[in-house]
């Protein structure tokens, strides 16, 4: 008799994989069950392409995401949905086709999600990281192929990466679009799929092992701005409790109020030759795309972000989230040619007037070497390094939540043209994520060991909101008056911050400037 049992119970766990060792790999979601991949070693299973909202499109163009419809049967998701509109992705600067999206499918029908899990029951509650990729708020998707979610999720994470939409089907403003919104708000349509996304999240996340009160947000470059705003939105509260923001933030009040984007969406219809909401929703995808460059991300629209996010982080009306965030060594590669000495000091003065001594003291520029670096300096620490400083330094400073913060320094290797880039912005996901595999780069011994200690931290976040753990070296919390932060280069230290004086100076002279 015992024998028949157990020749029962082998035959079952053969029929069915989720009840042994393998990874579950067929869920019951609220809109109806779906099945994934699961890798040759049953380890990990991954689902593509679920539709968290009805397709954006027709008359759900620049509307808040919908329901999506629910479904009869198993829905297959093995194949990433489509990214959202934008131009052909094409290799550009310092990003090969590794940090790209896929060439096609490109569709405005584009809200989708994906899930990477190891857990081997829906009972397992492990930790949740949902990512939110970087492209200017104009480009992007979940598809590129440094954004994996496997080897998260062998670290014991449900890893989770969504599309939003971007660049005019994202951020369109317009007085029509405010009018018919029950918010009488327009414009963030992008960040109101993030908000819907991560509602998919605690929804459903649980069916596939994750845990849905232990979700951490992460994003890079706009996707740390993402993060930024998620963390400020009161759309957003009690959706997660830890964030990770690397290069990117919105303290520096460039976000256009509401009435300046609908004035930017009215001058957009007009070049696209439509006299209203009607005919730009007629409109096709490709000739909206046309004239989009006056449509520029986020808005203070006073419903997603109902204040300038400075004064919401003031006031301290975020949400009280652990933070882990950074900036990148080289990030300054990215703005403008390079000035010689007597152009870079004629510049300064114009734009910093009496304060020009105090910024060439920090940035110097005796000669067109010198000025270039400087340059580079100043471009990096006014575009990121002032905005995740800010954040750092008002949140530590609040004692309700912990920081901590890292400088990503490692010189990325490259050949070629891609020599030359150093620590560049993106550089360090590869890295954090355990993906250096997807990147076609010569890489070294230092490298693996920056990958594994990297993904290792960033892994404890999530897990446990302290990056630190055996054989690591230690990562202290920050504290604005210690000013200690993570090297994450050939060696792996805390140190004081590099810069952290011409930061300092930086944020008094555009305080003061107000």
């Amino acid at each position: 008799m015992k024998t028949a049992i157990l020749l029962l119970w082998s035959l079952l766990l053969y029929l069915h994989p989720t009840m042994g060792q393998n990874a579950v790999s067929l869920v019951q979601i609220k809109s109806g069950k779906v099945s994934g991949a699961t890798t040759v070693d049953g380890k990990i299973t991954s689902f593509k392409g679920i539709p968290f909202a009805a397709p954006p499109v027709g008359e759900l163009r620049w509307k808040a995401p919908q329901p999506v419809q629910p479904w009869q049967g198993i829905k297959e998701c093995t194949a990433f949905g489509p990214s959202p509109m934008q131009g052909k992705p094409a290799p550009f600067s310092m990003w090969s086709q590794e940090f790209l999206i896929p060439e096609e499918p490109i569709s405005e029908d584009c809200l989708y999600l994906n899930v990477w899990t190891g857990a081997k029951s829906p009972k397992e509650k492990l930790p949740v990281m949902v990512w939110i990729y970087g492209g200017g708020f104009s480009s992007g998707g979940s598809g590129v192929p440094i954004y994996d979610g496997e080897a998260m999720a062998r670290k014991g994470i449900v890893f989770v990466s969504i599309n939003y939409r971007v660049g005019v089907f994202g951020f369109l403003a317009h007085p029509e679009l405010t009018k018919e919104s029950p918010n009488s708000a327009s414009g963030n349509y992008g960040l109101m799929d993030q908000v819907e996304a991560l509602k998919w999240v605690k929804e459903n996340i649980e069916g596939f092992g994750g845990d849905p009160a232990n979700v951490t947000i992460a994003g890079q470059s706009a996707g740390s701005m993402s993060v930024n705003c998620m963390v400020a939105t009161p759309l957003a509260r009690e959706l997660f409790n830890k964030a990770i923001a690397e290069s990117g933030a919105n303290f520096g009040r460039n976000q256009q109020a509401l009435a300046q984007a609908e004035e930017a969406g009215v001058a957009f219809a007009k070049a696209a030759g439509a006299t209203g909401l009607a005919d730009l929703r007629k409109l096709s995808p490709q000739d909206l795309m046309k004239g989009q460059l006056g449509i520029r991300g986020p808005i203070i629209d006073g419903y997603v972000l109902p204040q300038h996010i400075a004064d919401t982080f003031a006031a301290g009306k975020q949400n009280p989230v652990d933070l882990l965030t950074g900036w990148n060594q080289d990030e300054g590669l990215l703005f403008g040619p390079v000035k010689n000495a007597d152009d870079f000091k004629a510049q300064i003065n114009q734009q910093y007037g009496s304060n020009a001594g105090k910024v060439l003291a920090y940035y110097p520029a005796s000669d067109d070497a010198e000025a270039a670096q400087s340059q580079l300096n100043l471009s990096r620490d006014m575009i990121f390094g002032l905005q995740n400083y800010a954040w750092a330094n008002v949140q530590a400073n609040q004692g309700k939540t912990n920081v901590y913060v890292y400088r990503f320094t490692r010189k990325v290797p490259g050949t070629g043209e891609y020599a030359k880039y150093g620590a560049f912005h993106t550089g360090e996901v590869p890295y954090a994520y355990d993906n250096l595999e997807f990147v076609d780069r010569p890489w070294e011994a230092v490298d693996r060991k920056l990958e594994a200690t990297m993904s290792t931290y960033w892994a404890n976040f999530v897990k446990t909101g302290d990056p630190n753990g055996k054989a690591l070296p230690k990562w202290p919390i920050y504290k604005p008056d210690a000013k200690q932060v993570m090297l994450l280069g050939t060696k792996v230290e805390a140190k004081l911050i590099p810069d952290g004086e011409a930061l300092d100076t930086m944020s008094a002279i555009l305080s003061a400037n107000k």
